[in-house]
């Protein structure tokens, strides 16, 4: 395999120099705004450039179609070195910042887990603040995702590439005839509600510029934000409506609204287990805790406890991390429920992040099925979804997911533990990093940041976010020594 390994850097120096497009958003804010932060994002623009063409230049001989293997290092390598060359503006930019607390903020944008340790957010150059948000609107569909329908343009397949990211049933859904087709129609879906947000929100309220940077964080489920404070900053109930409505939306596959939006009717999503399952689980959630916090005197009526239980349930629960409220003052419940929410609520082919509620409905279809079987021996008793059977290795995919899931969750919970933090902080530090929520509870709540974390514990919850995001088979393959041998 490391014969192979200059075919597959040559795609990555195409998908850098194509990156340096991202570049432009923040480059033009900052002229707009005169922030300062001009000759930082000018730099990073001319390094990515170089780095990219250098790396195109130095394996042009050879380019040749990816193979299967191919795709997995290279969406293992995009993420890497994407992150990196991300990072390199925001040291810049803020020069108090090292390269581990850098690394940290842009892979948290590129996964769209939207953790940070940055304070004074309210007073950061503008052209940071939408660097930060597009890198969560570029990570939500995946940058590799998006750079799909362009790869055939370079003379490069994307479909090895699509295998390796996609999850769920959307990597056996074919949507389209072609394959290209299929992923410039999820991109179009996902620009086009990301418009609609950032219009609706500057109805609701906020200035342009916030519109569009919450717009960019909210249909990735990122959650980054320009204020300190998050939602909380507006005081506005409209703001909040508007928000819960696409946060909403970005939590169902993206699939589903395709082929609503093509067959123009809303039937496709109440035929969709896992769209129906999803809401019912967010909305049951939400009136729920509303009851639980108001019994619980955490809020003084009924419409207080509904307001705040509704926007941070489904806020959380979509991996979508803002908050209109400190959750962590709560009772604990409340905030452990949140985040239980937070590992299996979103649909499979959304761009929440956690184990996806198809492969919870998977695990108890098979659970059922395994107690028939010892009820009734000799049936044959098919397992089922959507009145379809799926093969065998859909379930056993599905348990070996959550297997790696478990395990991960609790060794990188006993990494931060044994590093000195406490047992909640370390425990909803790894959950929320892990699902790509955001804040978690106490040391990292909503009312704190990531900034209290030393290096070691930045860097466990860096490798958290990446391997949460591309859900572990794709970070574990390339690391066999199988992997390696021709």
């Amino acid at each position: 395999m490391l014969k192979d390994l200059p075919h597959v850097v040559h795609p990555l120096g195409s998908l850098l120099i194509g990156f340096s497009l991202a570049y432009l958003p923040p480059l033009v804010t900052a002229l707009i705004y005169g922030d300062g932060a001009l000759v930082a994002f000018a730099v990073a623009l001319a390094i990515n450039l170089l780095l990219g063409a250098m790396l195109w230049l130095m394996t042009f001989r050879f380019r040749r179609e990816l193979r299967a293997r191919d795709g997995f290092l290279l969406v293992a390598l995009a993420w890497i070195v994407f992150a990196a060359d991300a990072a390199i503006p925001l040291m810049l930019a803020l020069p108090q910042l090292s390269f581990t607390d850098a690394y940290f903020e842009s892979m948290s944008g590129f996964t769209a887990t939207g953790a940070t340790l940055l304070t004074g957010i309210d007073q950061l150059p503008h052209a940071v603040n939408l660097w930060r948000a597009e890198l969560c609107w570029l990570g939500g569909l995946g940058v590799i995702g998006l750079g799909m329908a362009v790869l055939p343009l370079l003379g490069v397949g994307g479909m090895q590439v699509y295998r390796a990211e996609a999850s769920g049933p959307i990597k056996e859904t074919r949507l389209l005839p072609r394959f290209v087709q299929t992923a410039r129609s999820l991109w179009m879906i996902y620009v086009a509600l990301t418009i609609a947000c950032a219009i609706a929100l500057r109805i609701a309220g906020m200035n342009v510029f916030d519109a569009l940077c919450h717009a960019l964080s909210t249909l990735s489920l990122g959650g980054i934000s320009t204020h300190d404070a998050k939602i909380g900053y507006f005081h506005s109930q409209a703001i909040e409506c508007v928000l819960m409505v696409f946060m909403l939306l970005a939590g169902i596959n993206f699939a589903t609204h395709f082929l609503a939006w093509r067959g123009r009717s809303l039937r496709v999503y109440l035929r969709d287990p896992e769209a129906v399952g999803f809401l019912v689980l967010v909305l049951a959630s939400v009136f729920g805790l509303a009851i639980y916090l108001w019994k619980m005197h955490a809020y003084h009526g009924p419409w207080p406890a509904l307001r705040y239980a509704a926007f941070n349930v489904i806020s959380i629960a979509t991996d979508c991390g803002f908050y209109n409220a400190d959750y962590d003052r709560w009772p604990l419940f409340a905030g452990l429920w949140m985040l239980l929410l937070s590992c299996m609520a979103v649909s499979a082919g959304s761009t929440g992040g956690g184990i996806k509620l198809i492969r919870i409905l998977i695990l108890f279809r098979q659970s059922a099925r395994e107690i028939y079987a010892l009820l009734h021996p000799t049936a044959v008793h098919s397992l089922k979804l959507r009145g379809q059977v799926l093969p065998e290795r859909v379930a056993l995919s599905a348990l070996g997911f959550i297997h790696l899931y478990t395990m991960s969750m609790v060794g990188l919970t006993f990494l931060l533990i044994l590093s000195g933090m406490d047992f909640l902080s370390a425990f909803s530090a790894i959950v929320a990093t892990l699902n790509n929520v955001g804040p978690g509870l106490h040391q990292v709540g909503p009312g704190s940041t990531y900034a209290s974390l030393s290096d070691f514990q930045t860097w466990v919850c860096t490798v958290s976010m990446l391997v949460g995001r591309l859900e572990f088979f794709v970070v574990l393959i390339p690391l066999t020594p199988g992997f390696w041998r021709d």
